[in-house]
């Protein structure tokens, strides 16, 4: 019963992870790349300044998205579990959570440019107002600009599963924390928070790994000065430094594996579901 699954897991993410774990010890020069065993491919990138700062930075824009994406996305499903009573308006408010996923990512993207530029909205809006005296530099092409499309583009998966998790929480369970006394506080922190956390470390895996692996969103909101891991791989794989560029795939995939694992210590997601 478990041959097909085996056969198509096998076939689409056994077999290429293990292709790249190959190519990863292979020798290369400006021209070609061709079959060897040699560990120099993870002996530049492993005692590399360069690596150490990208990783840093990828770090950064990781946490500062899973932070945001937490507050958004854990704020607009306690609202739609808690707070919208029928089942008709919270299906039509989660549909229209889902409006800006109809159009691809980089549509969404770019479209924070002509928001955020120099010349653009905020800016033009900011100085009609007065309360800036000259446009804000650092809105667009800037790390404050990745977060931002970051977060735009993926809170809805941190809503997803913790709304879903929501769901399923024994409105009387709620009741019965009132009827004891507990304020509104104590309730969201003794009862929906403690059993919220699957959907919260289903979403926090979703946010990591999408963050850790993108390379598009920080070259365009970045301008070009900010670099990460996923654009460290295109930029060598754009110079056919394949070799190079399948060892900092595999360093970047233990990085997240770990990452993962470190976060499923925190709740048994098999368990809780």
């Amino acid at each position: 019963m478990i041959s097909p699954i085996v056969l198509i897991l096998g076939l689409f993410l056994v077999l290429p992870i293990l292709t790249i774990v190959m190519v990863s010890f292979w020798d290369y020069n400006e021209y070609s790349f061709f079959p060897a065993f040699i560990f120099d491919n993870y002996t530049y990138l492993l005692t590399s300044k360069v690596t150490l700062a990208t990783y840093l930075k990828t770090l950064k824009f990781t946490l500062l998205t899973w932070f945001f994406c937490t507050i958004i996305g854990f704020t607009v499903a306690y609202y739609l579990a808690f707070h919208v009573r029928s089942l008709t308006w919270q299906i039509a408010l989660f549909l229209v959570c889902t409006i800006p996923f109809w159009t691809s990512n980089i549509i969404r993207m770019i479209s924070w440019i002509p928001f955020l530029g120099r010349n653009g909205i905020a800016n033009n809006t900011l100085l009609e107002l007065g309360l800036i005296e000259e446009p804000l530099e650092w809105l667009l092409f800037s790390d404050f600009a990745v977060v931002l499309a970051f977060v735009h583009l993926y809170a809805l998966f941190m809503v997803v599963p913790v709304f879903n998790t929501m769901m399923r929480i024994d409105k009387s369970l709620v009741e019965a924390a009132r009827d004891a006394g507990a304020s509104g506080f104590q309730v969201l922190t003794n009862v929906i928070i403690p059993l919220s956390k699957p959907g919260l470390m289903i979403g926090s895996i979703f946010v990591v790994t999408l963050v850790m692996g993108d390379f598009i969103t920080v070259r365009f909101m970045s301008g070009g000065q900010s670099a990460s891991v996923g654009r460290v791989i295109s930029n060598e794989i754009g110079l056919l430094q394949y070799p190079a560029a399948a060892a900092s795939a595999v360093v970047l995939l233990c990085t997240v594996l770990i990452m993962i694992s470190i976060m499923m210590r925190f709740v048994d997601i098999r368990r809780e579901l």
